[in-house]
C-alpha cells in the first residue's frame, strides 16, 4: 500500500468492507444461528450434524459461476447488476425461512435453508468475483483484511446479537422467526447500498485470443445449453443416488457396524454418511462428462486457464486442506458450547459471538498488517500453525470444564438494538479460548482470501474464484455430518484433537509448495480493475 491513501483507494475498500458484511450476514443464519434454533427447537445433534449439508450450494457454485462471467446484468454495469439481484433473493428467501418451523416439518425447513445457502454462495461468487477484480495486487492484502472485518461485523449481528436476542432469561426474548426478518430487511438494505455507493468496473477488453464472434448471440445460448445439461445431471446424479446409495453403503459398512459396539442409531448414521460419500463420488463425474458433451465453453474456458498454471491441482488440494482443521473444530462449536458445556444463550452469545468475532476482526487486521511484512507464503505458515493450536484450547475446555480460570461478569445494559436483563457471567477458560481462536482464525482468513485472489485471471474471475473457494468451502461443509456422528461416538476431547491433527497435513503441503506460493506475491495487474 502506498504511504497516502487516494480518493479512489478508500473508495474500493469501503466496497469491499460492504460486500464482506454483505456476504457475512447469510452464512450463519444456515450455520450456527439456524444450529442453535435447532438446538432451542430439541433436534438431536447428529441430525444437526447432517443439516450442515444444507451448505451443500458453497461447495458446488463453480457450476453456475460462468454465467455470471459470460452475462452481465443491464443498468448496474459488470457484476453490480448480480449483486443486486442475489442480494433481493436473499432478503426474500431469508423472509420465507422465518415463517417455517423444523418441528412441524424438518424437510421444509432444510429445502428452504438450502434455497438461502443456494443464493447466498451465488452472492459469494460475484462478491469474491468483484472484489478480485476491483482491487490492484498491492491493496489485496488491506483489502481481504477490511472484508473479513466486514464479514465477522455481520456474523456478530447474525450470530452473536441473535443469541442475545432469543435468551429469554438474559436477552430481548425474541423468537428465531423474528430474528429471521430481521435479517431479510437488513439483505433488502444492503441490496440498495450495492445498487448505489459501489465503485463501477471497467468493462473488460476483448480477448485478443478468442476467435472472431466468440462473442455471439450463439456461444450464450451454447453456454445456457451447457448449464441446462450440468444442472440436468447433477439432478439425475442426486435421483440416482437417492434410490441407490443407501443400499450399496448398507451392503459395503452394514455386517462391519453390526459388529460393532456402536448404538443402531449410530449406524445408521454412518450408513447415511457413507451413502453420501458415494452419491457426491458418482454425481460430480457425470456433471463434468455433461459439461464436455455440451461444450459448456465458460466453465470449460475457465478452468482450463486454471489448470495451464503451475501445481494448480496440488493448489487444490491445499485450499482443501488449510482450513479443514479450523473448520472440524468450528463445525458442531454451537451445540458443543450449549449442550456440551452447558453454557447459557447469552454467554455464548457474548463470548463466542460478539467479544471473539471483534477478536476476529483484530485478528483480521493484524493479518493484513503483517503480511506486508512477512509476504503471502510466511503468512499462511504462519498463521497455519496459530490455527491449528488454537484447536487445542477446545480440547482444554471439554477436559477441565468450567472454572479453569476465573471468570468476569458483564453488567446489565440496554442498548436499544441488543440488552442484557441481568449481569452475565462470563467464564474465564471460554474467554482465553475463544480469544485465541479468533484471533489466529482471523489472521489465518486474512492471508487465505489474499491466496485466493492470487490465483485468479481476471478474465474468468467468477468462475475461477468460486472454483477455489468451492473447494475451501468442502471443509465446512462436509466435516458436518462426519462431525456430528464423531462427536457422538469418540466424545468431545477426542473430537478436538482429531480436528488438531486435520491441520497438520496442509502445513505439510505449504512447506512443499513454498517456492510456487513465493512467485504469486506481485502478480501483474491484469485488464479489468475498476476507473479510478
Amino acid at each position: 500500500m502506498p504511504a497516502t491513501l487516494t480518493l479512489s483507494a478508500a473508495h474500493r475498500l469501503l466496497a469491499v468492507t460492504l460486500l464482506g458484511f454483505a456476504s457475512g450476514l447469510p452464512l450463519a443464519l444456515t450455520g450456527q444461528a439456524m444450529q442453535a434454533w435447532l438446538t432451542a427447537d430439541g433436534v438431536d445433534l447428529a441430525t444437526i450434524g447432517f443439516l450442515s449439508l444444507v451448505g451443500l450450494p458453497y461447495t458446488f457454485k463453480f457450476l453456475w459461476a460462468p454465467l455470471m462471467d459470460r452475462f452481465d446484468l443491464p443498468l448496474l454495469g459488470r457484476r453490480r447488476g448480480w449483486l443486486v439481484l442475489t442480494q433481493l433473493a436473499l432478503a426474500a428467501a431469508l423472509l420465507a425461512l422465518s415463517a417455517a418451523s423444523p418441528q412441524a416439518s424438518i424437510r421444509v425447513f432444510a429445502l428452504l435453508a438450502v434455497t438461502v445457502a443456494f443464493v447466498s454462495a451465488s452472492q459469494d461468487v460475484v462478491v469474491d468475483a468483484y472484489r478480485t477484480d476491483l482491487l490492484p495486487a498491492r491493496e489485496r492484502g488491506l483489502g481481504a483484511s477490511l472484508n473479513v472485518m466486514g464479514y465477522r461485523l455481520a456474523m456478530i449481528v447474525s450470530g452473536g446479537l441473535a443469541l442475545i436476542w432469543t435468551d429469554t432469561a438474559q436477552g430481548g426474548g425474541w423468537d428465531w422467526p423474528a430474528v429471521y426478518r430481521l435479517m431479510a430487511l437488513l439483505m433488502a438494505g444492503t441490496a440498495f447500498a450495492s445498487a448505489t455507493l459501489l465503485p463501477r468496473l471497467a468493462p473488460l477488453p476483448p480477448d485478443p485470443a478468442a476467435a472472431p464472434g466468440a462473442t455471439t448471440r450463439a456461444s450464450a445460448r451454447q453456454d445456457l445449453l451447457g448449464f441446462a445439461a450440468v444442472l440436468t445431471a447433477v439432478a439425475a446424479g442426486v435421483v440416482l443416488s437417492d434410490h441407490y446409495a443407501r443400499p450399496v453403503a448398507q451392503a459395503l459398512a452394514g455386517g462391519w457396524l453390526e459388529s460393532t459396539a456402536l448404538p443402531a442409531a449410530l449406524q445408521r448414521r454412518w450408513i447415511e454418511l457413507i451413502a453420501l460419500l458415494l452419491g457426491i463420488g458418482f454425481t460430480l463425474p457425470l456433471a463434468a462428462w455433461a459439461a464436455r458433451r455440451a461444450r459448456f465453453v465458460t466453465l470449460l474456458d475457465g478452468l482450463h486457464n486454471y489448470f495451464a498454471q503451475p501445481q494448480a491441482a496440488a493448489f487444490l488440494l491445499f485450499i482443501v486442506l488449510y482450513k479443514l482443521g479450523d473448520a472440524f473444530a468450528g463445525s458442531l462449536m454451537t451445540p458443543f458450547l450449549l449442550k456440551g458445556m452447558a453454557y447459557t444463550p447469552a454467554e455464548v452469545g457474548v463470548v463466542n459471538k460478539v467479544i471473539g468475532l471483534w477478536l476476529t476482526i483484530g485478528g483480521a487486521l493484524l493479518g493484513g498488517a503483517l503480511m506486508v511484512a512477512l509476504g503471502l507464503w510466511r503468512a499462511l505458515l504462519a498463521f497455519g500453525v496459530l490455527q491449528m493450536a488454537s484447536n487445542l484450547g477446545f480440547w482444554w475446555l471439554a477436559v477441565g470444564g468450567k472454572g479453569l480460570l476465573p471468570g468476569l461478569v458483564i453488567p446489565a445494559f440496554d442498548w436499544g438494538f441488543v440488552s442484557l436483563a441481568t449481569g452475565t457471567p462470563v467464564d474465564g477458560g471460554l474467554l482465553m479460548v475463544v480469544a485465541f481462536e479468533n484471533i489466529s482464525g482471523g489472521m489465518g482468513t486474512a492471508a487465505f482470501v489474499a491466496f485466493l485472489m492470487s490465483l485468479c485471471n481476471q478474465r474468468f474471475t467468477a468462475t475461477q474464484f468460486a472454483l477455489l473457494s468451492a473447494f475451501a468451502s468442502v471443509g465446512r461443509v462436509w466435516v458436518g455430518p462426519l462431525a456430528g456422528v464423531l462427536a457422538e461416538t469418540i466424545g468431545w476431547p477426542t473430537f478436538f484433537v482429531a480436528s488438531t491433527v486435520a491441520a497438520v497435513p496442509a502445513l505439510a503441503m505449504l512447506w512443499w509448495l513454498r517456492t510456487t506460493i513465493r512467485a504469486l506475491e506481485t502478480p501483474p495487474r491484469a485488464p479489468g480493475a475498476a476507473d479510478d
